[in-house]
């Protein structure tokens, strides 16, 4: 018997962070037909040995190397056969109403493909990225100057259903007929942008993307390592691909500019990088927590 909703949870070395999240989860699926899949992208710090155990029921995939969070992900969306798929990033918890509430909007709404939730930051307050729209070159240049009212959608009301362009792929429920009809998450995007890519194909499949007024906690970022020049190499990498692959044929006097401020903003997120490591050399006790 098919599933209503398999959640897939793609970890790397955040075992605590997983266990929390799959505390929630299990109970946000409290008298919902689904399952859970872990894919664990070679962890060294023992996630599939520690919690394996602890959670007899989840489906554990334990990866070699690690893959990618798009092929990872993909891996456990073709092991599944349930009628919707959700993504979920480890640092995440899940309140108890969300998945019931996303399901019925879902179900309520045939055209919907996607939908993401109110994500909310340690300090309780809502995640401007939980909705976005598609990083055009006219949007991403207004976002790398400073104007990101447009790319974040500010405009939308936080307690009412909106339609968006981009579901972030730290909460993103997929349903799988529109899955079935675009494809997987592409994955030539190793980790980042593979969100945005799959949302606007989405769109221009004639499905419909959505945030929801339900909520989780996403501890951002702490599911990956922020501070390393292979983060700024891999992240503004996928914003390159994403722009090669969707507006590539565009006249190089609108894309050169977009190539050389994405350029520019990773060699800045380097130099910043490198300013905070040489702060914390030469003052290490700033870094001691009271």
């Amino acid at each position: 018997m098919a599933q209503k909703i398999s959640v897939i949870i793609v970890s790397y070395n955040v075992c605590q962070l997983l266990d929390e999240c799959l505390q929630s989860v299990e109970r946000a699926l409290d008298g919902v037909e689904g399952d859970i899949f872990v894919v664990d992208n070679r962890s060294t710090d023992h996630t599939v040995e520690t919690l394996r155990p602890k959670y007899p029921k989840v489906h554990f995939i334990a990866n070699p190397k690690n893959v990618g969070f798009a092929r990872a992900n993909n891996q456990a969306i073709r092991r599944s056969d349930a009628e919707y798929v959700l993504l979920l990033n480890p640092d995440t918890v899940v309140y108890e109403p969300t998945i019931k509430g996303c399901l019925d909007f879902m179900d309520a709404h045939p055209e919907a493909g996607g939908a993401g939730v109110r994500m909310l930051t340690r300090e309780g307050q809502a995640a401007p990225e939980s909705r976005r729209a598609v990083p055009t070159p006219w949007v991403s240049m207004l976002k790398m100057l400073g104007f990101t009212r447009r790319y974040y959608m500010s405009h939308l009301p936080w307690d009412q259903p909106g339609r968006i362009e981009v579901v972030s792929g730290a909460y993103c429920l997929l349903r799988r007929r529109a899955l079935d009809q675009v494809g997987l998450l592409d994955e030539d995007f190793f980790m980042y942008g593979e969100d945005i890519d799959l949302s606007f194909r989405l769109l221009k499949g004639g499905w419909q993307n959505w945030f929801l007024p339900f909520d989780i906690i996403h501890y951002k970022g702490e599911s990956t390592e922020k501070t390393s020049f292979r983060y700024v190499h891999v992240f503004y990498d996928a914003m390159l691909i994403f722009f090669r692959k969707h507006y590539g044929h565009l006249s190089i006097l609108f894309s050169l500019p977009i190539k050389i401020a994405i350029y520019f903003r990773a060699f800045l997120a380097l130099m910043q990088m490198l300013v905070q490591r040489l702060r914390n050399f030469l003052h290490p006790q700033n870094d001691i927590k009271a």
